[in-house]
């Protein structure tokens, strides 16, 4: 099998003589090559078989110990110019890079089968959508990329009709965390990827392509490509509103995802509608609003802290053709991980019998693979080719204090500002320290394929653009008491916040103004159904003396990417500050 697109063919070929792989095959996404590839890799040890009664279909892949995360200080992005990449991201020069990935992928191949995985963002038929191919030797890329995207021949069909693709070349090399390098060349919509088997560096559609490079060719095309979810929210009169929003990691952007109502939400009438977890794609209508996609077409979910309690939903859809990497088993071959309700780890993700004293049962970044299909919450609206229309963006991060519970942005400039600026507090799990605040500009810090200060230019760009724009808000599902504990009750009852949020897009709601956004007034928010009160005072205060102190932190910040920040945005922080009286 080959393909009518010349170019296409040409580079098939030339990968495959670098290479000197043994075999070619070009994947059409069917049952019967995903089926086939399943039993070669059970029979080599690759992947292996779950209890087939609990969990049909479904199986454990454990990767090599020393491979089980992205690697961000051996992620680069390749630009012509060194400024373009800006400080946000690791650089190369093209050339070197092109020479070194060479010298790695020459010859790395012989033995092997060179898979041609052609794939889609989004929609077959959708004009939002953008294709790719990745060449991998990983049978285990190849089915998770058929889960992961809209895989196969329809995708080659759209990509001969278009005539253009971004071209993603990966090999899991050796294995050797010294020969590794995850590379991106924007400015040729290619990305290479060496010695790494794990999703976010193997997977090309995922994180190297739907951000990185889409991020460039949105700003190229006019569109943006963000690390959001999307959700619709279904009111009593059967209205769905949809949302997208930007949560840095460990802020809860999954379970907002599949968000399950209140009971008493639940029984006026209200649903929640999943579009996608993790990234969307938003472009300029006709018509004035923004509409995005879903480029992705599976989640490449967390496990551990997957749970009854934080996200049914999520657990629901694991019983059936899944992808398991790097979890535990039960004695009876189920998966575990921490965070589940039931069952005791037998065998830990490395294989042996599971010893506290070794740490975690399932490795912390142990992950889930599947289609969003399964998800309870799905919407047959992530099949839309137009998309849909977004009356929110919400952005959102970790801090105790600070931050009030819910603010809107006056306008799409100063909405820009809160996106650019967003910050989450480290937790001392995670790093020993309690409270540092690290900024994750619209939490696109690991993924954006370009200069921050440029990126946040286009987002001026696309909201000029728009005559009637998504509002813009701030949320703070962390605010902690005197005591430490949390305020607000969060998870499902975070609707209560989204309620508000889509009034206010009807221009229904009451607000109050304070100097660096609209809060709600505190009869505003609904709070019917809820066990304790929460201290709203405290949720909704905003201290202008902490403010002050936060303007001069993101003035800081922004003087780390040098001329390139927009004037638009430092005349911004300058109105805020003078609100605040400093």
């Amino acid at each position: 099998m080959t393909s009518k697109l010349a170019a296409l063919n040409e580079w098939v070929d030339q990968v495959a003589a670098l290479t000197r792989a043994d075999r070619v095959h070009w994947c059409d996404g069917s049952a019967a090559e995903n089926q086939r590839l399943i039993e070669q890799m059970l029979e080599n040890g690759d992947l292996h078989k779950l209890n087939p009664d609990t969990h049909p279909d479904c199986f454990l892949h454990r990767s090599d110990p020393d491979d089980v995360a992205r690697v961000e200080h051996l992620t680069y992005v390749c630009t012509s110019r060194q400024d373009d990449a800006g400080p946000n991201n690791n650089w190369m020069d093209p050339a070197e890079a092109h020479a070194l990935m060479n010298g790695l992928f020459a010859g790395c191949m012989a033995g092997r089968t060179l898979y041609v995985v052609p794939y889609c963002m989004g929609p077959v038929d959708s004009p939002l959508s953008r294709c790719g191919v990745e060449i991998t030797d990983s049978p285990y890329v190849v089915v998770n990329m058929r889960l992961m995207t809209r895989m196969g021949a329809d995708a080659l069909a759209r990509i001969e009709r278009d005539g253009k693709f971004v071209r993603g070349l990966h090999s899991t090399g050796e294995l050797d965390p010294n020969r590794r390098y995850i590379v991106h060349f924007p400015e040729e919509l290619s990305i290479q990827s060496y010695g790494s088997g794990y999703g976010g560096n193997a997977l090309l559609g995922k994180k190297c392509h739907a951000l990185r490079i889409a991020s460039y060719q949105a700003r190229t095309e006019g569109w943006l490509a963000e690390h959001m979810l999307i959700v619709g929210i279904e009111n009593p009169q059967g209205e769905v509103r949809y949302i997208a929003a930007a949560f840095p990691s460990a802020c809860g952007k999954t379970n907002l995802a599949m968000l399950i109502p209140p009971e008493a939400y639940r029984e006026a009438g209200w649903k929640v509608w999943t579009v996608g977890d993790d990234i969307c794609w938003l472009h300029p209508g006709e018509d004035g609003r923004l509409y995005a996609i879903n480029p992705e077409a599976g989640f490449f979910g967390v496990a551990p802290g997957t749970g009854k309690k934080t996200n049914p939903n999520a657990l629901a859809m694991l019983d059936r053709e899944a992808i398991f990497t790097n979890v535990a088993t039960t004695e009876d071959g189920q998966p575990w991980w921490e965070g589940l309700d039931e069952g005791q780890p037998a065998v830990d993700w490395r294989g042996r019998d599971y010893d506290p004293k070794n740490g975690p049962a399932a490795h912390p970044n142990s992950r889930f693979t599947v289609s969003i299909k399964r998800c309870p919450s799905y919407s047959a609206e992530a099949e839309n080719p137009e998309g849909v229309p977004i009356d929110a963006i919400v952005f959102g991060g970790r801090r105790a204090g600070l931050a009030p519970l819910v603010m809107e942005a006056r306008d799409w400039r100063h909405g820009v500002l809160v996106g650019s600026a967003m910050a989450s507090e480290t937790t001392a799990a995670a790093t020993g320290q309690v409270g540092v605040v690290r900024r994750d500009p619209m939490a696109m810090k690991p993924f954006c394929g370009y200069h921050f200060a440029d990126y946040w230019s286009h987002w001026l760009s696309v909201g000029s653009r728009l005559t009637q724009p998504p509002r813009i808000f701030q949320v703070n599902w962390f605010r902690r008491d005197s005591d430490g504990g949390f305020i607000w009750p969060g998870f499902g009852e975070n609707l209560r916040v989204l309620e508000w949020i889509l009034a206010r897009t009807r221009g229904e709601a009451d607000a109050v103004e304070t100097p660096v956004g609209l809060l709600p007034t505190p009869d505003a928010l609904n709070l019917e159904g809820l066990e304790e009160r929460p201290d709203l005072e405290t949720l909704l205060a905003v201290d202008a003396g902490e403010w002050r102190e936060e303007m001069a932190s993101i003035e800081e910040f922004f003087e780390s990417f040098g001329e390139r920040v927009p004037t638009e945005l430092r005349d911004e922080l300058a109105r805020v500050r003078a609100g605040l009286g400093g």
